[in-house]
């Protein structure tokens, strides 16, 4: 797809717009227009004192326009401008309007603490972001839930987040930094003791600065993809080299139940997690096998109620909308088992891809049918989520997602993860240990990153280097 800017240069935005009416549409940004059976202009042009904004499409043979004229600039007309066309032509609606960003309840809190009431805040999503009213209401009661939590987060806190970058085997959907366990049996304890040392380097710098530590996370990966004697060591580790006397909520994803074992569970209960996620993704054998995953619906029934039998009273649940397959009626019997299952929490995702994917290839996850697909998914989601009395407390988006979708995290009342608040909110400085960390210095409206390499055997190796990163972020 060839496209052109005049009077503007917002690449980036016109990128969004795209993307979400025609997923996988390889976009050049031209001049002009050379040979092309499709193009898009989006063009910006002031008159006197107001501003004239335009696109045109050419699809199928035919020329389609659309204007309108705003007395100021913005690249919010931009984007509309192109939506409502783009919509019109194409006969899609994206539920979330233009409002393309990655965190939507961020959004409405933003907007609140700009003076604007609920109602307002409602009528601007709509009417100036184009949302939907179901994903309207749904980011404004999100939102209610997040700032209730934020309003009592202790000013002088931290969380951390500690990464395993290990799985037994890696699922076909996965972006995140992991290795096979079996192959990389090697790297383990060296990768132990190199987080070790980074434990103790960062509690001397948590030290110095005077914080206090309110959340701990332990992700991956899958940590319980590590045997009992190392998740004992790295737990050990953890205990012995920060003060956890005083901290709110400690998470350990045991994602895989074929990870699970009643030992690893009480490990991971002696050191004072209460919280753990175990995450079945979907309850049909057959999309498990097709997305990687070696073991059944049955494992994930039997991993759970071990859990509940060891006194987790905190138990998470993930679950992905738009999977492989997949239709409204695979989704509808997951949601029931997990009903059954009832966790405290649960998390469910849409279906992010890489583009190229092998997933993507072979099945056309991000289509147009299959973005339709995966919003029937969330509502059916929401709905039997409200019918258990869960309510949503925190939601964000991701890349290269069906139909620019949701995960939205839903909980018993008083069981919300702060984790996942703080962070979705960047609110509160997180400090990260592990290859791949990313670490986030919150001071006030600004924020600033140090980032740890992601490769194993490099973090490994450059230990002092990641060190020092952290030190250097904080100036110490």
């Amino acid at each position: 797809m060839q496209i052109i800017l005049k009077g503007n240069n917002e690449e980036y935005a016109v990128r969004d717009i795209v993307r979400l009416f025609l997923p996988g549409c390889n976009m050049e940004f031209c001049e002009k227009i050379h040979n092309s059976d499709e193009y898009i202009i989006v063009s910006v042009k002031k008159n006197d004192e107001e501003y004239e904004y335009y696109s045109e499409f050419l699809n199928e043979g035919n020329i389609h326009t659309h204007s309108f004229i705003k007395p100021d600039y913005s690249k919010n007309h931009i984007k509309r401008v192109l939506y409502e066309l783009l919509s019109d032509v194409l006969n899609i609606t994206p539920p979330w309007g233009i409002l393309t960003g990655i965190r939507p309840s961020k959004k409405v809190i933003e907007l609140w603490n700009e003076g604007h009431t609920k109602p307002e805040s409602a009528r601007i999503l709509k009417e100036d972001f184009l949302a939907s009213h179901k994903k309207t209401i749904l980011a404004i009661e999100t939102a209610s839930y997040e700032k209730d939590i934020i309003d009592k987060m202790d000013k002088n806190s931290v969380s951390l987040y500690i990464g395993i970058p290990f799985c037994p085997t890696r699922c076909s959907y996965c972006s995140f930094i992991s290795q096979s366990i079996k192959f990389s049996s090697k790297l383990i304890k060296p990768y132990l003791d190199a987080l070790k040392t980074e434990f103790h380097h960062t509690a001397e710098l948590i030290k110095k600065l005077g914080y206090n530590i309110e959340t701990v996370y332990i992700g991956g990966g899958t940590p319980t993809s590590l045997d009992e004697e190392n998740l004992c060591t790295l737990l050990d580790n953890l205990n012995s080299t920060f003060d956890l006397s005083n901290i709110k909520e400690f998470t350990v994803e045991a994602g895989r139940p074929d990870t699970i074992t009643r030992d690893k569970l009480r490990i991971i209960k002696k050191s004072g997690a209460e919280r753990i996620s175990i995450n079945p993704q979907t309850m049909n054998d057959k999309t498990l096998r097709i997305i990687g995953r070696c073991h059944t619906a049955e494992d994930i029934r039997e991993k759970f109620h071990m859990a509940r039998e060891e006194g987790f009273r905190h138990i998470n649940t993930d679950l992905i909308a738009g999977l492989p397959g997949e239709d409204e009626k695979d989704f509808g019997y997951t949601l029931s088992e997990i009903e059954k299952l009832n966790p405290d929490s649960v998390t469910v995702h849409s279906l992010s891809l890489k583009k190229g994917a092998y997933l993507d290839r072979q099945y056309n996850c991000l289509s147009t049918q299959a973005s339709n697909i995966a919003n029937n998914m969330i509502d059916m989601a929401c709905d039997k989520m409200y019918s258990m009395g869960k309510r949503p407390y925190y939601m964000y988006r991701q890349k290269n997602t069906a139909g620019n979708l949701e995960n939205i995290g839903f909980c018993d009342p008083y069981k919300e993860s702060l984790y996942n608040i703080y962070i979705m909110q960047e609110i509160q400085t997180i400090i990260a240990m592990g290859s791949g960390g990313s670490t986030k210095r919150v001071m006030g409206d600004r924020i600033e990153r140090c980032f740890n390499v992601k490769e194993v055997s490099e973090y490994i190796n450059r230990i002092d280097e990641m060190i020092e990163r952290k030190y250097k972020l904080f100036e110490i």
